[in-house]
């Protein structure tokens, strides 16, 4: 058994002997009194994750009498060995306060009962939990019965267009995959997460490259790196605990670049820092993509036998540079027919379905019927001479974008524009590593996805995926936002990234089967994922028959896409009134949605609204906002109570992809529920309704299974089996996703997850379950941690390892692959490792690392939206006209028609802004602005201008600034600092200012006007995500 070093020394305290109680005794002779009372006498100890940034902090929460008396960090755990920053560290905090007489008390701002506000109110009422249930359900049933679409032409959609709900990146795994499946089991599709506004971007630009989109990494592997990059990312700042790991790669040698607009705590720590004007990004990639191509700096056995960089293209795949267009593009629609994308192809391959054969699991009984996937076998120039095959494409796309005109268009110095280059490009070689690190820097912004693409690009181009210490890794913010995005609660996705049926492309199962099936690669077993889900969602209602109760599901309109049911375009419907209700699970839009002003007066059509969350946001109290008169404002608010993250059990996801057990370490106070409890009563009330009333599409109600209970009663244990996954006939616990079958005998909530909870024989007990697991081990001594928690790993993906000898080998010497590690290790593989994890040898197909159908990572992609190649695009608000080519903005670019977005010009705006965060605070400030010690810290919002532009302005420190474009104006204080410089773009001197965006009015605390009044609210055609980092205002010294 391992003894944790806090064990230990608990243990001899408590024991009075041992090492530990000689040095306690020692240490109170010392101070010259009595030994004090250890402090963790008589409690109970749990362990919990901290609940801000997805480093996925461990924490220890101790209780005593039914009071949580200590939280601290976990030294146990692999991450953050201990510590915490200043906001985790703060986390006691969001249930108590400490009085002036330096008592402990009950948070006084703490929402402890169900409350309502009424049509016009000005105030709160107290309602109890069966008639708040009661009058929602009632709500619901009504919108819903009235905006019901069942048919649109002859395709049956069976959608609410009445309703929408965002939320789950705060919640836990388990209470994340029931928000989206309690709403679309409504029928309602305009479902989101945070995930949408902050790193939706990543998987929309690494899926297409990788077949999955997720850290490819994990933060304790930067310790393995040769040379890291932080671009677009303050991860000192914002993911503090992830420095520890850099810095160890630094006292080994390693060197640590951060490119920003900002001279930040991260490049103050930096061995280079390269300044570079928001939104310039893709040039600066372009640039390093040009060099390494140039110079012949990739890795050639890499790229050509895991990349399709060999795959011969179609001859009528062009690029117009005049134009800024890709071949394909229909000036009406302003979309792509990408069409010419798509591959020069030698044949094609059927199935072989035989007994005995691979695929013949499609001929057994209870699997519905749909038409195989052919397989097309790509013609491919190995020896990379053919002027139509990827890598040469891309050789003549990217000459463009030489030095001087990189520079140009961002400002970059150019001496150490090219240092960066050099040392970066230096890790294409076999026995060095080179990570990015990346956050919001570089997913929010119209062209967000392909960002994230270039990255990819870059890193397969000097073979920095699949190895220790290389990788794309998102340091992405919410503490569950991987798991808001793993459960599929947005538009576009089913849970674990299985595409939402559309009215146009998926009619039926059977068109669903054959349009989403792989020819190849893991993704050919993407029936039995589906049909597994099926099974779960509906019980024994679905059936073969009747094709598994798929019609019930709801479906994008045939008349629209994904992105019409996206946050943004929740607004613009609320305006017009299409969205008459509205469920905020954890999340608060009133803040973190762009054009703010905008979506609150938008807000003000609804009819309801439905917020659960700890304290009162921005977004139940949107009627009470400065600009707002309550009287006027119609709609019914209802809040509901949510217990904290340490006041409830359930699971949550990292960056990397581990599964970590929340532990409940208190009841939660007055009476305050898990999320999941009032989904289970909601649900109860509104099923009520529909079997004694009837209504709109019932069945798509009453056939839906909600039963996770145990002995009747709702138990967050029983929706852990079911996103597992078991066996129809039994119910016993699958072991894994390999064991799902199509045919109807296994039901599965969600395939990634089956194997985190599916120890059978203690079903009951959570701490028994493999994302328990708390061994500290790690033979390869690389970070791996292979008994902590359960990793996310599918295989035939970028969590398969390549091994790489010590000295170079060729090809065919190399690589090994150790299943579900995700990393690659340069050396010789010791020999427990090999008694521990599968290992085999590569098959001479160059198959089995990435889950594409091709099953070689994409340099060329052809499913993005807006290109196959990454292209620099300005701003939808820029400084200067696009250098590089002719489009300026990106012209798949979404929502910029609509006249709420107000676009403003240089010439009335001359000031660029970017947005960032601060340590002391996260988000949209719900938590950090409730907590008065942190306020303390940080007190208000702010302006960061440069000396130059101070002294231009006639402003001081601590003056009050306003900020305004066409849709807001706020007022905020100056910080004149020398981290902010004026750069020189396309010769132009241009300024650019940092405002952090935490603060707004709701709180008692830390108040203030809400920057994303003064965001634009368009949005990157991929991940429909907002453009947040790079836009124009005007400024002045507030009168």
């Amino acid at each position: 058994m391992e003894v944790s070093r806090r064990s230990f020394l608990k243990r001899g305290l408590l024991l009075g002997g041992g090492a530990a109680s000689g040095l306690a005794g020692a240490a109170a002779h010392a101070a010259g009194g009595s030994k004090k009372p250890y402090k963790l006498t008589s409690v109970n100890e749990t362990t919990n994750i901290c609940c801000y940034c997805s480093g996925g902090c461990g924490t220890i929460c101790s209780t005593r009498n039914g009071e949580l008396i200590n939280l601290e960090g976990d030294p146990d755990h692999p991450v953050n060995l201990g510590g915490l920053c200043p906001k985790g560290a703060a986390m006691w905090g969001l249930r108590n306060i400490v009085t002036k007489d330096r008592r402990a008390q009950l948070h006084p701002d703490r929402v402890l009962y169900p409350m309502v506000r009424r049509p016009g109110s000005k105030t709160w009422e107290r309602l109890s939990w069966d008639q708040a249930a009661l009058e929602i359900a009632r709500h619901v049933k009504k919108t819903r019965d009235a905006t019901f679409v069942e048919k649109e032409g002859d395709v049956t959609v069976n959608r609410c267009d009445g309703i929408a709900s965002l939320g789950a990146a705060q919640l836990n795994n388990e209470e994340g995959w029931l928000v989206q499946k309690f709403a679309r089991s409504l029928g309602v599709l305009a479902i989101d997460n945070q995930t949408r506004v902050c790193h939706s971007s990543t998987v929309s630009g690494l899926a297409p490259s990788f077949g999955r989109g997720s850290m490819t990494s994990h933060w304790c592997d930067f310790a393995n790196s040769d040379v890291i990059m932080s671009i677009g990312s303050n991860n000192v700042e914002n993911h503090p605990l992830s420095s520890r790991w850099v810095e160890r790669a630094q006292d080994k040698g390693a060197t640590w670049i951060v490119v920003d607009p900002r001279y930040s705590r991260s490049a103050a720590r930096a061995d280079i820092y390269a300044r570079i004007r928001p939104g310039s990004d893709l040039a600066f990639y372009g640039g390093l993509i040009n060099y390494i191509l140039q110079n012949d700096l990739f890795q050639k056995e890499y790229v050509l036998h895991y990349t399709n960089a060999a795959c011969l293209l179609r001859p009528d795949f062009k690029f117009d540079v005049d134009h800024g267009l890709f071949s394909g593009w229909d000036p009406e629609t302003k979309r792509y027919d990408n069409e010419t994308w798509g591959y020069d192809v030698d044949h094609k391959a059927v199935w072989d379905t035989s007994e005995g054969s691979a695929f013949a699991w499609v001929n057994r009984p209870g699997t519905p019927k749909f038409k195989t996937p052919d397989l097309k076998v790509l013609k491919r120039d190995m020896t990379l001479q053919d002027p139509n095959c990827v890598l040469n494409v891309m050789k003549r796309h990217y000459a463009r974008y030489t030095p001087e005109l990189v520079t140009r268009v961002t400002g970059m110095d150019p001496d150490v524009m090219k240092k960066v280059w050099e040392v970066f490009a230096s890790t294409g070689r076999p026995d060095k590593a080179g990570s990015i690190l990346y956050a919001l820097g570089q997913t929010q912004h119209t062209y967000g996805s392909q960002n994230c693409r270039a990255m990819c690009v870059i890193q397969l181009l000097l073979g920095n995926i699949g190895i220790a210490g290389g990788g794309i890794n998102a340091l992405r913010g919410e503490p569950n936002v991987q798991g808001s995005t793993d459960v599929g609660a947005s538009s576009h996705q089913a849970p674990a990234y299985l595409s939402w049926p559309t009215g146009k492309a998926h009619p039926k199962l059977a068109d669903y089967l054959s349009k989403e099936t792989y020819a190849a690669g893991y993704y050919a077993n993407k029936p039995k994922f589906w049909i597994s889900q099926l099974r779960e969602w509906f019980g024994a209602n679905a059936t073969v028959e009747n094709d598994y109760c798929y019609d019930l599901l709801p479906k994008i309109s045939p008349k629209l896409d994904y992105g019409d049911y996206s946050t943004i375009m929740s607004f613009n419907d609320m305006r017009d009134n299409k969205i008459k209700g509205y469920f905020c699970w954890g999340m608060n839009p009133m803040h973190s949605t762009p054009n703010g002003k905008h979506a609150r007066h938008s807000m003000a059509n609804l009819d309801w609204l439905v917020v659960a969350d700890w304290f009162q946001t921005e977004t139940s109290t949107f009627w009470e906002a400065p600009d707002m008169k309550p009287e006027d404002v119609k709609t019914e608010v209802y809040f509901l109570p949510a217990a904290l993250i340490y006041e409830k059990i359930g699971s949550i996801n990292n960056s990397g992809r581990w599964i970590q057990w929340r532990e409940k370490a208190i009841e939660p106070p007055g009476e305050c529920r898990s999320d999941f409890e009032m989904m289970m009563l909601l649900w109860k009330n509104i099923v009520e309704l529909y079997k004694k009333e009837g209504g709109a599409c019932p069945d798509q109600i009453l056939k839906t299974n909600f039963d996770y209970t145990i002995d009747g009663k709702p138990d967050l244990r029983a929706l852990c089996w079911a996103l597992n996954g078991y066996t129809v006939g039994d119910g016993k616990l699958l072991k894994g996703y390999g064991q799902l079958q199509a045919d109807g005998t296994t039901a599965c909530g969600m395939w990634i997850f089956s194997g985190y909870y599916n120890n059978e024989s203690q079903k009951l007990d959570p701490m028994k379950q493999p994302m328990t697991n708390r061994s500290k081990e790690d033979p390869t001594g690389l970070g791996l941690f292979p008994g902590w928690s359960y990793a996310i790993k599918p295989m035939n993906c970028p969590g398969g390892m390549l091994v790489y000898k010590s000295e170079p080998h060729s090809y065919r010497d190399l690589p090994l692959r150790v299943g579900e590690l995700g990393l690659v290790h340069r050396h010789e593989l010791s020999g427990a490792l090999h008694g521990l994890f599968r290992v085999r040898c590569f098959t001479q197909d160059d198959a089995h690392i990435f889950m594409t159908w091709e099953q070689n990572a994409r340099l060329f992609a052809y499913s993005m939206a807006d290109g196959p190649l990454p292209e620099h695009f300005e701003p939808h608000e820029a400084p200067v006209k696009n250098l590089l080519n002719g489009a300026g903005g990106n012209p798949c670019a979404r929502f910029t028609e609509d006249p709420s977005v107000r676009r403003g010009s240089i010439k009335d705006y001359p000031y660029v802004v970017t947005t960032y965060s601060v340590v002391e605070h996260w988000q949209s400030g719900t938590q950090t602005r409730n907590i008065p010690w942190l306020n303390e810290l940080i007190p208000s919002n702010f302006i960061e201008l440069s000396e130059e532009l101070a002294k231009e302005k006639g402003i001081r420190p601590g003056d009050k600034v306003r900020v305004w474009n066409n849709r807001g104006s706020v007022v905020v204080d100056a910080m004149i600092t020398i981290r902010m410089k004026p750069m020189m773009i396309d010769g132009k001197l241009t300024h650019v200012v940092g405002m952090p965006h935490h603060f707004s009015w709701a709180t008692k605390l830390a108040t203030g006007d809400n920057v994303n009044d003064l965001t634009p609210n368009v949005g990157d055609p991929n991940s429909y995500i907002p453009e947040y980092k790079a836009f124009l205002v005007n400024l002045e010294k507030a009168a």
